[in-house]
């Protein structure tokens, strides 16, 4: 079973930056597309981000697109996501997540295509 743990959320002011984490266990992971989420109280779950397996394609939602980037590091089997010039309308509950299949070659984008999540990170961009 694989098992996410992500880190690095906390206050910021709008226009700010925070670097976050998620630390995976599991031998299949680096073989795992990985995505980010995002749920602001009241909303639905958002995808924010995603990187194939291989780290060789991204995605970005619209909303977030030339100010967080995503990485990652298979030799520590985590996840990054770097996010520059915040917003209020960032704030929310982050979470990563892994694909459910192994090696695909495009990223998925719902949430349905993900099965292991972690117990998320809150972000609060204050104005």
């Amino acid at each position: 079973q694989v098992q996410l743990v992500e880190s690095g959320g906390g206050l910021v002011q709008a226009g700010g930056s925070l670097r976050l984490s998620c630390a995976a266990s599991g031998r299949t992971v680096s073989s795992r597309a990985m995505g980010w989420f995002r749920q602001a109280p009241g909303k639905e779950r958002e995808f924010v981000s995603g990187i194939t397996w291989s780290g060789d394609t991204t995605y970005y939602a619209d909303s977030v697109k030339g100010r967080f980037t995503i990485s990652r590091d298979n030799a520590k089997n985590t996840v990054y996501l770097q996010m520059n010039s915040l917003k209020t309308e960032d704030t929310a509950v982050y979470y990563c997540a892994t694909d459910r299949l192994l090696w695909r070659r495009s990223l998925a984008y719902t949430e349905g295509s993900y099965d292991y999540w972690g117990q998320g990170t809150q972000v609060t961009v204050s104005s």
